[in-house]
């Protein structure tokens, strides 16, 4: 047997439970042994003759009666007395008829449960039990640290323990990584590994296997990662494109704009000019707080690939976002014989082919992959915020040319763990500073008590200076378990009827068709609106410049990422702006989470926080994010990911010395969110 071996080849008793095995994935006898407890129950043992009422504790001894008492209800109490040096105890058992055949005068047991008074007397109530072959033998399930393990439908912590034992007994666990690398880092041997997650002796040989193999499983990441990009570069072709002789037509275009590059858009587009010039296809990140110039880095690298003689399609996550991306990359490249054609469900669809429109850019949502956009020559692939698309989509649109260039668009602050976790194949470059003439937005936590007096101030800024307002709320309607938490419509009525006498509001949320939203979004944008009462819908793509008030109810329950991405939907213009993040949260670590907000207003900065504060679940939601399947490591396991990463770049070059290793490397599972 080795750890390759197929769990059903086991015998009777693994192949009764292959499904239940199947569904949690566990074929191999690897996969069981990977197999980690999320949490180990602290069993130490007790002496008989000192236990107390009320404590949780593990008895050992010989059994010396059992008795099957039946009550008036029909019920069954089984009475299992037994006894060591220091006295005897009665193990109490309720309606399991069958411990009486399990269990017989003169077995060695060891009994977990909580010592109970029954009348003047102590018992056990027992909640685990085990047989012991001879007294002082070791017990599994119910003395030290007992691993518990995730639980399913005919598969239960006391088999998984068990079948664990027995492997652990037979199977010959072979070290794979080399003797520096477990040496430097400090790491135990992969056999101590398995064994102790399982059946440590104490707190501390848990956690030390749990780095383990939580460092392999990193390691093997990001050395598939680094494969992966390797191959990229040499076996994709892309069109290198002629950046110095079109040097001219690029200054003159950047001359037009009615604003100053920043040094970091200076940075990313010759960072892009750089990739675009190459045969290897470009696959970058471009990562930017809302507001700090993504789409003009992207309009200036659609121009150079005009002027190469290639089309460029951009696709948005939606509708507004489109039109958004359309208005402003129209605007900046029409005076130079860029056609750009908007591509949504919204636009009207060609009846005949003849009709079909010219363009040298295509914007749109997901009407870009659906046949509605013909492409003749795609050379540059926009995709902006790429986790919003699934796999299919954004593989559907790169069919559409051979190879095309990738520049991916996010607003979404990455923490540099995560980035190296999951997008290590991709080059990154960071817009960290915003256009001249932006302040830092004044952002303030209020708790409900001031709920009243943030709603005068609200109110004296519009009449004073037009100021117009985003109220953010997590829910469009109320909901039936969190009454506490606003609802868009709930609050919209609230407010016109109770705050905002006098002012003009709008309503804004996903289940409004489209041209109901383009609709507001205009009165808002035009002035007609004063208040926009929303969900985090306006979290992409809604670019109001006038607008300089945002509030977001229930802040507690929102990201320090995604906060920070409202709060830049404001403050796009001179003016000075503000945030309001409303809390009923009375706890000090929620105050204290939503206060870094109040002096941090860097995007990655308070990424990372989350990350440490909330892991990447709460950070980024589902699944759709990215957010790669670890079954042991954790993305807030900073030292371990940065460890792990350096040891598979000294490790990449030499794979071949480690024969287990490669192949482990070479059959790693990555999320393929980039150029999938």
């Amino acid at each position: 047997m080795d750890l390759e071996t197929p769990l059903a080849l086991l015998g009777p008793t693994f192949r009764m439970k292959r499904n239940v095995l199947a569904k949690v994935d566990l074929k191999t006898v690897e996969d069981l042994l990977l197999y980690i407890p999320f949490r180990y129950e602290n069993y130490l043992v007790s002496k008989i003759g000192i236990l107390q009422f009320g404590e949780q504790a593990t008895i050992q001894g010989e059994v010396i009666a059992l008795v099957n008492i039946f009550t008036k209800r029909s019920l069954s109490i089984q009475k299992i007395t037994i006894e060591d040096e220091t006295g005897k105890i009665d193990a109490v058992f309720f309606n399991q008829k069958f411990i009486l055949s399990n269990i017989k005068k003169g077995n060695f047991v060891s009994f977990a449960g909580r010592v109970e008074k029954f009348g003047s007397k102590k018992i056990l109530t027992v909640r685990s039990y085990e047989v012991l072959p001879e007294p002082n033998s070791e017990a599994i399930h119910t003395t030290g640290l007992v691993p518990v393990y995730s639980e399913t439908r005919g598969l239960f912590s006391k088999w998984i323990r068990n079948r664990i034992k027995n492997l652990l007994e037979q199977v010959e666990i072979e070290e794979y990584l080399p003797e520096n690398i477990i040496r430097e880092n400090q790491l135990v041997s992969l056999s101590a590994a398995i064994r102790n997650i399982h059946f440590p002796k104490t707190h501390v040989e848990a956690e030390r296997a749990r780095i383990r193999l939580s460092f392999d499983e990193l390691l093997i990441k990001h050395a598939a990662s680094l494969i992966r990009k390797k191959e990229q570069e040499q076996k994709k072709k892309a069109i290198p494109f002629e950046i110095e002789k079109n040097r001219t037509k690029l200054r003159d275009l950047i001359k037009t704009l009615p604003f100053e590059l920043t040094a970091a858009q200076k940075n990313a587009i010759e960072d892009v000019f750089n990739d675009l010039k190459k045969q290897t296809p470009m696959n970058r990140l471009l990562e930017g707080d809302v507001g700090s110039g993504k789409t003009v880095v992207a309009a200036i690298a659609a121009y150079l690939t005009f002027l190469n003689g290639y089309q460029t399609a951009l696709m948005a996550p939606t509708e507004i976002l489109a039109n958004q991306h359309f208005n402003t990359i129209r605007t900046i490249l029409e005076l130079f014989g860029v056609k750009t054609e908007l591509f949504t469900s919204s636009s009207k669809k060609p009846t005949a082919k003849s009709q079909q429109p010219k363009f040298d850019i295509a914007i749109g949502t997901h009407a870009l992959i659906h046949k509605r956009a013909k492409f003749d020559n795609l050379g540059f692939v926009v995709i902006d915020e790429q986790q919003r698309f699934g796999v299919e989509q954004r593989a559907i649109l790169k069919e559409k040319a051979v190879n095309p260039h990738l520049l991916s668009m996010t607003a979404t602050p990455i923490p540099r763990t995560i980035f190296l976790t999951i997008y290590s194949d991709l080059a990154l470059s960071v817009l960290n500073e915003m256009p001249k003439g932006r302040q830092k937005i004044k952002t303030w936590v209020v708790p409900e008590e001031k709920r009243e007096r943030g709603y005068r101030w609200i109110s004296d800024k519009i009449r004073a200076e037009k100021s117009q307002v985003f109220v953010v709320c997590p829910f469009i309607e109320p909901s039936e378990t969190l009454t506490t938490v606003k609802a868009a419509k709930v609050e919209f009525e609230r407010l016109k009827k109770e705050v905002f006498e006098g002012f003009k509001l709008g309503l804004l949320h996903g289940r409004l068709k489209t041209s109901k939203k383009n609709s507001v979004i205009e009165k808002f944008r035009e002035g007609s609106i004063d208040i926009l009462v929303a969900t985090p819908v306006i979290e992409v793509g809604i670019d109001i410049p006038t607008a300089d008030i945002m509030i977001v109810e229930a802040a507690e329950r929102f990201g320090l990422a995604q906060l920070h991405q409202l709060r830049g939907r404001v403050g796009r213009g001179d003016k000075q702006s503000y945030c309001f993040l409303f809390t009923d949260a009375r706890s000090e670590k929620a105050l204290e989470r939503l206060g870094y907000l109040q002096t941090i207003d860097n995007g990655p900065e308070l990424a990372e926080i989350d990350l440490k504060l909330r892991g990447p679940g709460d950070m980024f939601g589902t699944a759709q994010h990215g957010i790669p399947d670890l079954k042991i490591a954790s993305l807030s396991d900073l030292a371990t990911i940065e460890r792990a990463r350096i040891s598979a770049e000294q490790l990449f070059d030499k794979l071949n010395k480690y024969p287990i290793l490669k192949q482990k490397v070479e059959e790693a599972d990555i999320p393929k969110i980039s150029r999938d």
